[in-house]
């Protein structure tokens, strides 16, 4: 994995405004443990959301969060891959290329 890392642009938001970030981090939370979705699903559902709304940033978190919750490569590259159809090649290619940002993307052999 590259990027392990919380974002400076996160944290600094985190500083500024602690309340309001606590209150975004509950609220995901919160809607993940209320129902019967695993952490890694939840994750991988939230990737592909932010896929389709080409959301570079929320595509690394998700990814990032999904690896944490259990998910693997194939897992999180199978999930982009399922929105082709869609959402289009091109932002399907664009959202592969910010997991690649996150993931170390060695072909198998």
């Amino acid at each position: 994995m590259k990027h392990n890392k919380i974002p400076e642009w996160y944290l600094h938001t985190k500083e500024k405004y602690p309340e309001f970030t606590e209150a975004l981090e509950k609220l995901g939370e919160t809607i993940r443990r209320e129902g019967p979705l695993d952490e890694k699903t939840s994750h991988l559902i939230q990737l592909a959301a932010a896929a389709a709304i080409r959301s570079e940033g929320a595509v690394h978190s998700h990814a990032r969060r999904a690896l944490q919750a259990g998910a693997n490569m194939e897992e999180i590259h199978h999930t982009i891959l399922l929105l082709t159809s869609t959402i289009g090649f091109p932002s399907t290619s664009a959202a592969l290329s910010w997991v690649y940002d996150i993931l170390d993307p060695k072909p198998a052999k």
